[in-house]
């Protein structure tokens, strides 16, 4: 068997084990049979609601199980089929097997993929929120290139995109904003870019042409819908009314209908200056609130099952994710995965994905790897 064989034969191996480390097959192949059983009982659909929750859980179980055995099942005949041809000397056998095993590493990587965003949240629109670390203009500025990027990221996914508050830098840029993100699995896509993000370049509101660094946090954090239970008892909450306002006046009213709700035993802060009605915004303040602190609950869950901390730290050196470089040279790297890319201007433009599926990958094989930033 050719070398080039060989390494794609392990690649692919690599990734099956790695989809059955995800789906923890002991587990899912008892909790199966439960789910089985269960759904034969009289009593299943007494409750629709419960019982469409259990069947959707069957059903992706179903299908990461058969995902696994239908890349080994498929792996093992090509495998045959070439041990058979090389014995009769058919290289005609040969080579169709190895064309399907090059065709199979696209199919495993896909269903990695799929596999990566099967999460209890995963599918569900998704809330982006960027802040300006310290250093005013320059942070700020950097902001605001994070909100196009991740505009321009689900435009060129297909999903809308709605700006729901904005607070506008002193002299240009952002000091932080909200997308709503809707569109299948964006949060799922997008929850890998929670975290620091890191500029370097030479600054344009520099009249000595210094290179300046500048950090900003994106934070992101699912829609949560009605089949998600989350308690809030407003006592805990205040709640802040203030004027809208934004870029070039397009989100100034005259009446006080932005509003900020501040959750104090979590300290979490949503705010809402989309709509022109102060019902409006605080509703869906509210549902930001409900998101957040679901989403927090998921990181929990994460933490305790992978033994790590958040990715949730202090704007600034040392907790980044990824580094931007634009002078003296073109660079980005992620910091978690080591992917990089010399095209700046095009991950600027949101051509993230590359980055976003590493991250995935490495959440899915749990193996952290350690990546010098750069300067």
């Amino acid at each position: 068997m050719r070398a080039e064989i060989e390494t794609i034969v392990d690649e692919i191996k690599q990734g099956v084990t790695l989809l059955r480390r995800h789906l923890d097959w002991d587990r899912a192949q008892r909790r199966l049979s439960e789910l089985n059983a269960l759904s034969e009982t009289p009593t299943f659909w007494d409750d629709p609601q419960k019982a469409q929750k259990l069947m959707r859980e069957r059903q992706s179980l179903e299908d990461g199980i058969r995902a696994v055995e239908a890349s080994e099942r498929e792996l093992a005949d090509n495998l045959e089929l070439i041990e058979l041809g090389e014995a009769e000397g058919d290289a005609s056998i040969v080579t169709e097997a190895e064309n399907a095993i090059f065709a199979l590493k696209d199919v495993v990587r896909r269903r990695q993929i799929n596999s990566m965003l099967s999460g209890e949240a995963d599918g569900n629109d998704t809330y982006v929120e960027i802040h300006a670390g310290a250093g005013g203009t320059e942070s700020q500025d950097w902001a605001n290139m994070l909100l196009r990027m991740y505009t321009r990221w689900s435009e060129r996914t297909g999903k809308k995109v709605e700006l729901l508050e904005i607070h506008d830098g002193e002299e240009a840029g952002i000091k932080s904003a909200t997308l709503l993100v809707k569109g299948e699995q964006s949060y799922g896509w997008l929850k890998t870019e929670s975290g620091v993000h890191r500029l370097v370049r030479i600054s344009p509101y520099d009249s000595s042409a210094r290179r300046h660094t500048s950090f900003a946090s994106v934070w992101v954090y699912p829609v949560v819908d009605d089949s998600i239970d989350i308690e809030i008892n407003e006592s805990d909450c205040r709640i802040d009314t203030y004027r809208a306002q934004g870029a070039g006046g397009q989100h100034i009213n005259t009446t006080d209908s932005a509003v900020r709700i501040t959750h104090i035993p979590s300290g979490i802060v949503v705010q809402c200056q989309n709509e022109r009605s102060q019902h409006k915004n605080r509703a869906a303040a509210w549902d930001m609130l409900r998101s957040r602190l679901y989403e927090a609950e998921l990181e929990r869950r994460e933490a305790a099952a992978m033994a790590t901390e958040s990715s949730k730290k202090d704007i600034g050196w040392g907790h980044q994710i990824r580094s931007y470089v634009l002078q003296p040279y073109q660079l980005v790297k992620d910091l978690r995965t080591g992917v990089e890319s010399t095209d700046p201007q095009t991950v600027l433009n949101g051509e993230l994905n590359e980055f976003m599926e590493a991250a995935l990958a490495q959440r899915l094989g749990g193996a952290d790897v350690e990546v010098a930033d750069i300067d």
